[in-house]
């Protein structure tokens, strides 16, 4: 007879019981997905929690970082881009970079490639990590915490990047076990090295399936059930970005944040309207109604062979 697998523990939880547990006051949060399963949910919910004096690091500050500055959860901010996504700018954000209205922010600039270096020396406990790219760049200029140092191997200066360790990461992802075996697929991110660089891990999915269904298809499953430890199931959860296969991005949502985010009393109506005033994401996703929902289905998207630029 076949021998079964182990038993896995069950590590799932209510948003509300993964964020009060895992998310403190003062704690270094790191929200990962780029453009496609944005955890927006999740951010939701720390706003609905109050919590206060978050660092915050994203390597793409979007929606979601500008009303979490909204609501007073961040005072320092670590980013490599700024901005709505093609669609428009961060209100909320650019008052406090730009003209220090509000609550102030600290606000710590790599590149692209810098943050992920920084997670890659996070995840792999490195002291640092080496990248050629700030050669002729001002950011070093602005950021100390981006330094050079002398090749052992060769007589050249090398910028590097310290490790980032986040006290939590909290991703977005299609499907996960209970015992968290998290499966991505379509456009990926630092998804994976943002998880093993934090001390500990939130994953949020569309649905959790049966052990079997993830075996089945092992080439998806980007995070390992040892580095998670809270699976929340939360359909719809990274609206209004998306997650291929589940729903589509909400393009018209993207374009509306700017008005939105403007006018700072517009923006704290939209918090207490569509955040404090649901009790959770279920809430929220109902508020918006099923016709909208349909609008965001996604249909059957099949490949088929091409020889030359011709379908066989």
């Amino acid at each position: 007879m076949p021998r079964s697998a182990p038993a896995q523990p069950d590590k799932t939880m209510t948003m509300r019981e993964a964020i009060a547990a895992h998310v403190h006051d003062g704690g270094t949060v790191s929200l990962e997905g780029f453009t496609h399963l944005i955890p927006t949910a999740a951010g939701h919910e720390i706003i609905r929690q109050g919590r206060r004096g978050l660092t915050i690091v994203r390597m793409t500050a979007d929606i979601v970082v500008d009303q979490l500055l909204a609501a007073g959860c961040v005072t320092k901010l670590v980013s490599s881009f700024v901005g709505n996504s093609s669609a428009g700018s961060l209100g909320e954000l650019r008052r406090r970079i730009e003209s220090a209205e509000g609550e102030p922010l600290e606000f710590e600039e790599y590149s692209h490639y810098g943050m992920i270096c920084r997670y890659l020396a996070g995840a792999q406990r490195l002291p640092f990590y080496p990248l050629r790219s700030y050669a002729g760049s001002d950011l070093p200029s602005v950021n100390p915490a981006i330094r050079t140092v002398t090749s052992p191997y060769a007589d050249e200066r090398v910028h590097v990047v310290p490790p980032v360790n986040p006290d939590v990461t909290i991703v977005h992802a299609q499907r996960a076990d209970r015992a968290g075996n998290t499966q991505i697929w379509g456009l990926t991110g630092i998804q994976a090295e943002a998880v093993f660089a934090a001390r500990r891990a939130v994953v949020v999915v569309e649905e959790i399936v049966a052990d079997e269904v993830v075996r089945s298809d092992p080439n998806r499953t980007v995070i390992p059930a040892h580095a998670v430890d809270a699976v929340v199931e939360c359909p719809r959860g990274a609206h209004p970005s998306f997650a291929q296969g589940y729903y589509d991005r909400d393009n018209a949502f993207y374009r509306s944040w700017s008005a939105i985010s403007r006018d700072p009393d517009r923006l704290q109506a939209w918090l207490a309207d569509w955040v404090h005033g649901t009790a959770d994401h279920a809430e929220y996703v109902a508020k918006l109604g099923p016709e909208f929902w349909a609008r965001l289905e996604v249909g059957e998207a099949l490949s088929l062979p091409v020889n030359y630029g011709r379908r066989l």
